[in-house]
């Protein structure tokens, strides 16, 4: 049995405040007992613009958050999953990269953002994370002593083929930290996440940045841990606060053997 928590969290314009709760955070679900504790998206900062973003921006080595996420994984001797950090890359954009550590420190997965977020929303909301992030170009599993890890970020989401690769090369649990909008959360969060979910036959891990940050941006909250059936097993709601579940790995092959979809695959022509 696999106890996950996930931390919702309201990340401000400036890293040291959120890793104070970030360090908080871990702890508390660390001594509620989780084993595997999840950070949302974008957990060290949210920019106001892509100047206040550029003035912040460290290579991996030299971010904050790799003075505190080692250790806290170790002192809490838990995995620990920074959903997402903005790590300087050598084209002048950043990459929107998800850091996984085991519980004595080291760094055992990393995975960056394939799918960009640009789009122009109906209510004037517009987004070109192009412009500030490089896209990843490669799918990453891990290997955690309940299973195997698939990893992404926020936008895949509504790319189900990366989660069926995922699922395929082994992924038992798929982590999907998130800043979603609040428009698109409210129309889309809870569908695409037990889609995925159902399909691939996994544990869905869903920690979301929730309320209003710097700039005016808001997002949805709502983090949410789904079974392999597709079943919400815990979900937050609009406020900062820690979300858990225990996460009976049987369930998986049990989905799977009832619905044994990975295995039916078949090449098509056209359209």
């Amino acid at each position: 049995m696999l106890r996950a928590a996930l931390v919702q969290m309201t990340a401000g314009p400036e890293i040291e405040p959120n890793l104070k709760v970030i360090e908080e955070q871990v702890t508390k679900a660390a001594d509620a007992g989780a084993h595997f504790v999840l950070l949302p998206e974008n957990c060290t900062l949210i920019a106001p613009d892509a100047a206040h973003l550029r003035a912040r921006l460290f290579e991996e080595a030299q971010h904050p958050a790799l003075g505190l996420f080692p250790d806290l994984a170790r002192r809490t001797g838990t995995w620990l999953l920074a959903g997402s950090i903005a790590v300087k890359g050598a084209d002048g954009r950043a990459a929107n990269r998800s850091l996984l550590f085991s519980p004595d420190g080291k760094l055992v997965a990393r995975y960056d953002k394939i799918h960009m977020f640009d789009v122009d929303l109906a209510g004037g909301e517009s987004y070109r994370e192009s412009e500030r992030f490089r896209p990843g170009d490669m799918a990453v599993v891990a290997d955690l002593p309940w299973g195997m890890v698939g990893l992404s970020v926020c936008y895949d989401l509504r790319f189900a083929y990366l989660y069926r690769a995922l699922a395929k090369a082994g992924a038992r649990i798929l982590t999907v930290p998130a800043a979603f909008t609040v428009p698109t959360g409210k129309a889309h969060w809870h569908v695409l996440l037990r889609a995925r979910a159902i399909e691939a036959g996994c544990f869905v891990l869903a920690p979301a940045q929730t309320g209003t940050h710097a700039g005016g941006r808001r997002t949805y909250g709502h983090s949410l841990i789904i079974s392999p059936w597709g079943e919400i097993l815990a979900e937050a709601g609009e406020e900062p606060e820690i979300i858990m579940a225990d996460l009976d790995m049987a369930r998986v092959d049990e989905a799977r053997q009832s619905v044994p979809a990975l295995n039916h695959d078949r090449s098509f022509v056209g359209p």
